[in-house]
């Protein structure tokens, strides 16, 4: 998926088209940038791309925030939203869409088209995660564990979707029938496409959109680092990093 965003960019940006083999280049040009990160080791390579991925997406969400005239809009729809967000969450967490075969729809609703990839997407990521965050937090107090890995990226979340989410749907036409990113996403059928079209609502499109292709980059390569650390210590049968052609 981040391959598609990111082959998606490059077409936009560059003569390079979106098709296999610029999906083929990216994996293996990401794969080379994540294998570099994690032979240079957790502190050196894994940490300074990580936090250069952090910086990078900060400074985009600021952007947003900042420059498309709605910044007093956006901040209000983060307090409003988490608000809603709490009021709903345990309904929500239950809802499992009973009613949905005696309305108009019939059948079994937003669920019925909700497929188990989303969900089986989210669980495998648990363990492997779980693996990597303890052995990146070796030598945290359990309260510095805590905030860094739940409350700040839990708050972190709550901010990121409020200001992309509310953005692009105030550029959609809230209350309307939707604008070019409803063409993209649902007509079209381009949903890696969406995310360009949504920074062309911006000034400096083109810097925009290339720093946007490196963020979503940057993410694959962390993932693929954090992936392969944990593989190498399952596979060493030891916390401590195997030899690097492992």
């Amino acid at each position: 998926m981040g391959t598609s965003q990111v082959a998606a960019g490059l077409g936009v940006l560059t003569p390079l088209t979106d098709d296999v083999g610029t999906r083929v280049l990216v994996i293996t040009v990401l794969t080379a940038v994540a294998v570099t990160s994690i032979v240079a080791g957790l502190d050196k390579g894994v940490k300074r791309l990580s936090n250069l991925n952090i910086l990078m997406a900060v400074g985009l969400m600021l952007f947003v925030l900042l420059t498309g005239g709605e910044t007093v809009f956006l901040l209000r729809q983060i307090i409003e939203s988490t608000g809603r967000y709490l009021e709903n969450v345990i309904g929500l967490s239950l809802w499992n869409d009973a009613m949905a075969e005696y309305t108009k729809a019939g059948g079994w609703g937003w669920q019925g088209g909700w497929t188990v990839f989303y969900w089986a997407w989210t669980v495998t990521w648990a363990p492997f995660m779980g693996v990597f965050l303890a052995r990146i937090s070796k030598g945290r107090t359990i309260r510095q564990f805590v905030v860094g890995v739940l409350l700040a990226p839990s708050a972190f979340t709550v901010v990121w979707f409020s200001v992309f989410g509310w953005s692009a749907m105030r550029i959609d036409g809230i209350g309307g029938d939707g604008g070019e990113l409803t063409r993209e996403v649902v007509i079209d059928e381009q949903v890696p496409l969406a995310m360009f079209e949504f920074f062309s609502n911006y000034p400096a499109v083109t810097l925009v959109q290339g720093i946007a292709v490196v963020v979503v980059a940057l993410f694959f390569a962390t993932s693929s680092d954090s992936a392969s650390l944990v593989v190498d210590m399952l596979c060493a049968g030891d916390a401590e990093p195997g030899p690097v052609r492992q």
